[in-house]
Formats: C-alpha cells, sequence, structure tokens
C-alpha cells in the first residue's frame, strides 16, 4: 500500500484538470489459441465466445474507476493473438471472417479498439500470414474498431523484404478501399520491427504467443504535465535540471497508471501485465510532445536539436518510469504521430519538420514514423521503401520502429485530411519520389547485424 499525502492529490487533480492528464488506455490482452479450429465456422464462434467472455465486465470496471478515483480512462482495448495463426488451421477459408467477429465482439462489449488482426513475419512466412495479410484491407474496410498490424523485421532475424514490398501495397489497398473516410483503413494498420508482445497502444496492439492466457496492461500519457513541469524551470536552467524534472515528472504519471492497473486487475480477477510509460500526445492544445520539445528551447519541432531533445526526453521518461513500476513495458518512450499532436501538426503545416526530420527522430523515440499523410499518388514502392528504412533503424539499434502511413487518396502536399477524434488531421507531407523498385522487387531478407549474436 502507498501512502499519498493531501499535497499529492492535490497535484493530481490538478494535473488532470488543467494539464490532460490520463490513462489513455487500459487493455486486456485475450488468448485465442484455444479457439484453433479447420472449421471457419467453429473458429470464429469460439473467438466471439472467449472474448466476450474474458471482457464482458471491462467497460464497466473501468467505468467505476473512472468515477471512483476521478481519473479519466480514454479508451478501454482488447488485444488478441495475432489472427494468422488461427488462419492457419483453416487455408481455404475467408480470413477477414475473423475481422467481422472480432468487431461483432467489440460492439458487443463497447470497447473503442481490438487489436490482433496480426501476423509476425520477420524471418518469412508460414501458414496463414499471407492470406491474412493480403486480406488486411478488405478486413479494414468492412469494420470499424478492428486494428491491424505485421511485423517485418527484427534485430534477430533481419528485415523480410518480400513482406515489406507486400506491405507497401496492402497499405495503398487500405487507404483505396476507405478513400470515402479519410483513408482510415491506412491509420490501423502498423507495420513493425520488432514489435513487443506487450503494446497496449493501437493500433499495433496484440497479444504476443509468450504472453499470459488473459492480462491487463495500462497505457498513460501526460505530455501537458511535462509541459507545464518544463515552464517553472524557466529559459535559464541547466539541460540536467530539465532531465531531472522530466524524470519526476514522468515518475508521477507512471505512479498514477500502476495504481490504475492494480485496480483493474483485482476487480476483473485477471493478471496485471505492464505499465506502458509512453507519452502519447493528443490533437488538444497542451496536450503534445512537440510542446515539450518547444518548451526545452526550440523555436520549432523539426529545428536542429530536434533529436537531442528528444533524445534526452525519452530517457527521462523511462528513468522516472521504472522508479514508480516494477512492471514497465509495450513501448515506453515518446510517441511522435504528426496528426495527433497539435505541435507536430503545426510543424509540419509550416514546412519545418520532415519525413526526413522524423526519420532520424525515429532512432531516438518509440515508434517512428508514425500517422503521417502521404500524396495519394505514393506509389506501393515508395511505401515499401520508406517501411525498409523505419526497420532497418529498429533492427541495427535494437529497438522497436514502425510505419503508420496515410496515402491520402486524390490529395496532394498542401491538403489537408482529417480523421476526427485521437486520431486528429494532418497535412499531406512531402515524400522523395525517386524510385527504389528495383531494389523492392530483388525480395529475399535483408541480413540481420552482428548484434543479433548477442548471448
Amino acid at each position: 500500500m502507498v501512502d499519498y499525502s493531501y499535497q499529492d492529490v492535490l497535484e493530481t487533480i490538478h494535473m488532470i484538470q488543467q494539464e490532460h492528464l490520463d490513462i489513455r488506455t487500459v487493455t486486456m490482452g485475450i488468448s485465442l489459441l484455444s479457439c484453433v479450429d479447420s472449421d471457419i465456422d467453429a473458429a470464429c464462434r469460439k473467438v466471439y465466445e472467449k472474448v466476450t467472455g474474458c471482457a464482458e465486465n471491462l467497460v464497466p470496471v473501468c467505468t467505476t474507476i473512472e468515477r471512483e478515483l476521478g481519473i479519466p480512462i480514454i479508451n478501454k482495448r482488447i488485444a488478441v493473438t495475432p489472427i494468422a495463426m488461427l488462419a492457419a488451421a483453416c487455408p481455404n477459408a475467408d480470413v477477414t471472417r475473423f475481422a467481422k467477429t472480432l468487431q461483432r465482439a467489440a460492439d458487443a462489449l463497447g470497447i473503442d479498439f481490438i487489436g490482433g488482426y496480426s501476423a509476425l513475419v520477420h524471418k518469412g512466412f508460414s501458414a496463414g500470414d499471407r492470406a491474412l495479410i493480403e486480406s488486411i484491407p478488405e478486413a479494414l474496410a468492412t469494420t470499424q474498431n478492428v486494428c491491424a498490424s505485421v511485423n517485418v523485421g527484427s534485430t534477430k532475424a533481419g528485415i523480410n523484404m518480400d513482406a515489406v514490398r507486400l506491405m507497401g501495397r496492402v497499405i495503398r489497398r487500405s487507404a483505396e478501399l476507405t478513400a470515402d473516410n479519410a483513408c482510415i483503413g491506412a491509420a490501423k494498420l502498423v507495420v513493425f520491427c520488432n514489435a513487443p508482445e506487450d503494446n497496449p497502444f493501437m493500433a499495433g496492439a496484440f497479444h504476443g504467443p509468450g504472453e499470459p492466457e488473459c492480462v491487463i496492461n495500462v497505457g498513460v500519457s501526460g505530455p501537458g504535465v511535462v509541459v507545464e513541469a518544463l515552464k517553472k524551470c524557466g529559459k535559464d536552467c541547466s539541460i540536467d535540471v530539465l532531465a531531472e524534472t522530466v524524470k519526476k515528472t514522468a515518475f508521477k504519471i507512471t505512479r498514477m497508471g500502476q495504481l490504475v492497473a492494480r485496480e483493474a486487475s483485482q476487480r476483473l480477477n485477471v493478471p496485471f501485465g505492464i505499465v506502458d510509460l509512453s507519452l502519447a500526445p493528443t490533437p488538444a492544445v497542451g496536450d503534445s510532445v512537440a510542446h515539450i520539445l518547444e518548451e526545452m528551447g526550440l523555436e520549432t519541432c523539426g529545428a536542429c536539436g530536434t533529436t537531442a531533445c528528444l533524445a534526452m526526453l525519452n530517457d527521462a521518461v523511462k528513468k522516472g518510469g521504472v522508479m514508480a513500476s516494477s512492471h514497465v513495458g509495450g513501448l515506453s518512450g515518446a510517441f511522435i504521430p504528426v496528426s495527433e499532436d497539435a505541435g507536430m501538426i503545426a510543424a509540419a503545416r509550416s514546412g519545418c519538420l520532415t519525413v526526413e526530420k522524423l526519420e532520424a527522430m525515429t532512432a531516438v523515440c518509440s515508434v517512428g514514423l508514425d500517422m503521417i499523410v502521404i500524396p495519394g499518388d505514393t506509389s506501393a514502392d515508395v511505401i515499401a521503401g520508406m517501411i525498409a528504412d523505419e526497420a532497418a533503424i529498429g533492427m541495427v539499434n535494437s529497438k522497436t520502429t514502425a510505419v503508420r502511413l496515410i496515402p491520402a487518396i486524390g490529395k496532394q502536399v498542401g491538403d489537408e485530411l482529417t480523421f476526427g477524434g485521437l486520431l486528429g488531421s494532418g497535412p499531406v507531407m512531402a515524400v522523395n519520389t525517386a524510385s527504389p523498385a528495383v531494389l523492392i522487387n530483388r525480395g529475399g531478407r535483408l541480413p540481420a547485424p552482428m548484434q543479433s549474436l548477442k548471448n
């Protein structure tokens, strides 16, 4: 039991009411391995019963915790076993039926998103993988709350370039099939390198093979809290003071996440997994990772020095978070999704923040090229080249990187694409259109770096 002082309580209330502090997500991970069946009808029935049975009380319990503790829980989500593993047992079936089953479960439970329409192909395709990947555009176009992800590389295995090539086409097709709905299909699809098995954030959440039967993972957020803390430091303090301030603030944010995670775990009678202490922004003014970097001393996010500021931020967040919880996992860092961050949106509109700068920032933060709107005529090969570059950064640096690109069908640089809600909106950003087609079409596997031999 942790003792909280009167001042601690008042400070937390202020952070919630004035600085956008919230629990971004309580995500229940559910194993579907017991649902494997060669009969697609039986498999879908088992999936629906398993998901709705395990998560029957997820939303009511989270709502009760919100009311009792006064802490906003923005999203209630579910992550399931990568569906490609189930698809392997019924190779001739229509894989999208699993997506539609997950959507029915989401509707019945009232959850915000369900992730796990996924495949892990970093070393090659096994039974069910290719069929699932090729079905992603239709699956995302015909469902509302289902999210998809594909892991194409890892530090141990290298990069599956055949999968990279395929994902370039899948992203384009996902945007095309949802062109009348802000190309939302592509916004629900993530391509990973070194994907974590316990990530509670969408669209990349799935319940990894190494996870327990059922688990509760929590993702916290609080860029606005960090901004306000840095403002109190003034313009003349040293970098050391800034780092220490971020670390202490991350501790407080993660402590709140730990409290909610424990409460949800006990009330649902489900094991507690991890707290993901990623700083996840929103389009709301004052809740921006970009504004944190600017408060550190940048005129605009994207200016020279941005990568250095982000490196310090990411490190301080992790150091503060691990002191607050013994089970930190997921991605745990700073997210830089352009369309979901008011400061990033402004920097991209001004031209100061470019795709190339975002790629450089990937080397020192969570994820990578996230929620970036690109011209609608960007070729599948160019998209695949962007995936390959991001995957290479993750592979060589032994970290998670990912791509969530949205080709804005019918739009060009300078136009806007609006998703609404937490996904926000964003300007169409310029992309280098020089073709990598010959490289991409070579296929094969990009060899793993020497770090893969660590034992």
